[in-house]
C-alpha cells in the first residue's frame, strides 16, 4: 500500500531548509514541473543550471525567474536536445567545463504519446531515444563529478510505466512491427525505472556508495508535455481530463522530485510520487513498485543495449 512517512499532508517544499552553495542540473526546465522545480529550488538560494532544447524558451524562463526572485538568482542555462547523442556530448562537455559540482541531476525532460513513429538523428525510435538513451549517457557523462560531490541522480519517470506491454521489446526496440503512441511511451518510462535500479545495483557491487539514485513520477498534472507531443485526440482527452479533481498543478507535479533530490533517509529502491487516489494525485511519499520495473534480467540486458545504442561504457 502507498504510505507517506511526512506526515497526513506528505512531503511538502516546507521541509527544505537553505541550499546556499549546493548545485542542482534539470533537464526540460524551461517548462512545466521542470520550470517549478526550478523555482522552488532557487527559492531557497540554491544554483540551478537548466538543460534545456530551446534556446528562446529558456531566455524566457530565465527573465521570469530573475523577476520573481532578483537579478542576481543563479540560473543559467546549457543547450542540449536529448534525441541526439551528439547533442548530450557537447552539453555534458559544457557542463564539466563550467561547473564545479553536482549536488542532483534531475532527469526531468520528457516526449509523450508520439502519435507516429520517428526516429532520432541516431536511429532510435524518438520517445525511447530522448527519455531513455539520451538522459543514459548524460548520466554516465557526468557520473564521475556527480560522484565527487556524493551527488544524486533522480530519475523522473512516469505511471505508464505500469501500462503497455510491462516489459522491453528487445527484438524490436524501435517498434517497427507495432508501434503505438501509448505502448511505446510506457515503455521509455519503464526504460528509465530499469537503468535508475541497475544502476542503484552497480553502485552497491562497486561499492560506491556517494551517489544515491532515486526515481520518482508528478502524478497527473497540468503541464505542456501532452500538448507538445501528443497527437489532437490525446491532447483533448487530456485537456477534458485536466479539470478534474485526479489532475493537479505542475507545482504538486514537481514536489516528487525536488523531495528526491533534496530529502534525506529516503529508500532507494522505490518509486516516490502522489499517494492519493490511484496515485495520480494527493500527498507526495513512496507509492507503489511493481515488480516488472525490478526484473533483473531484463535491467541487466538493457543496460547492455543502452550502452550499444549510445555508444558509451560507465566506468564503474
Amino acid at each position: 500500500m502507498p504510505d507517506t512517512a511526512f506526515g497526513p499532508k506528505g512531503w511538502t517544499p516546507d521541509r527544505l531548509g537553505d541550499l546556499a552553495g549546493k548545485t542542482y542540473l534539470i533537464t526540460g526546465a524551461n517548462a512545466g514541473a521542470g520550470f517549478q522545480a526550478t523555482r522552488t529550488l532557487l527559492a531557497k538560494n540554491a544554483t540551478v543550471v537548466m538543460l534545456n532544447r530551446s534556446v528562446t524558451k529558456s531566455e524566457a524562463a530565465r527573465a521570469e525567474l530573475k523577476k520573481e526572485f532578483g537579478a542576481k538568482v543563479d540560473v543559467s542555462f546549457i543547450q542540449i536536445d536529448l534525441s541526439s547523442l551528439s547533442s548530450v556530448r557537447a552539453a555534458a562537455a559544457e557542463v564539466l567545463k563550467t561547473v564545479p559540482r553536482i549536488d542532483a541531476l534531475l532527469c526531468n525532460a520528457a516526449i509523450a504519446q508520439v502519435p507516429t513513429q520517428q526516429l532520432t538523428v541516431d536511429g532510435h525510435e524518438s520517445m525511447l531515444g530522448t527519455n531513455h538513451y539520451g538522459h543514459f549517457l548524460l548520466c554516465g557523462l557526468l557520473f564521475e563529478l556527480i560522484d565527487a560531490s556524493k551527488g544524486r541522480i533522480v530519475i523522473v519517470s512516469s505511471l505508464g510505466y505500469n501500462m503497455g506491454i510491462r516489459t522491453i521489446q528487445f527484438d524490436d526496440m524501435n517498434w517497427d512491427k507495432n508501434y503505438h503512441q501509448n505502448k511505446t511511451y510506457s515503455q521509455s518510462k519503464l526504460a528509465q525505472m530499469m537503468f535508475a535500479y541497475e544502476l542503484q545495483d552497480r553502485l552497491a557491487a562497486a561499492g560506491k556508495t556517494g551517489v544515491e539514485v532515486y526515481a520518482c513520477h508528478p502524478g497527473s498534472s497540468k503541464t505542456s508535455l501532452i500538448s507538445t507531443s501528443g497527437n489532437l485526440g490525446t491532447r483533448i482527452m487530456f485537456g477534458l481530463m485536466s479539470l478534474s479533481p485526479l489532475v493537479q498543478s505542475a507545482e504538486k507535479g514537481s514536489w516528487p522530485e525536488v523531495m528526491c533530490a533534496t530529502e534525506g533517509g529516503l529508500e532507494q529502491r522505490a518509486l516516490y510520487g502522489p499517494t492519493g487516489r490511484m496515485e495520480f494525485v494527493g500527498p507526495v511519499g513512496k507509492g507503489t513498485l511493481h515488480a516488472h520495473a525490478c526484473d533483473k534480467a531484463a535491467m541487466a540486458k538493457l543496460w547492455d543495449v543502452s550502452e550499444y545504442a549510445t555508444e558509451f561504457r560507465w566506468s564503474i
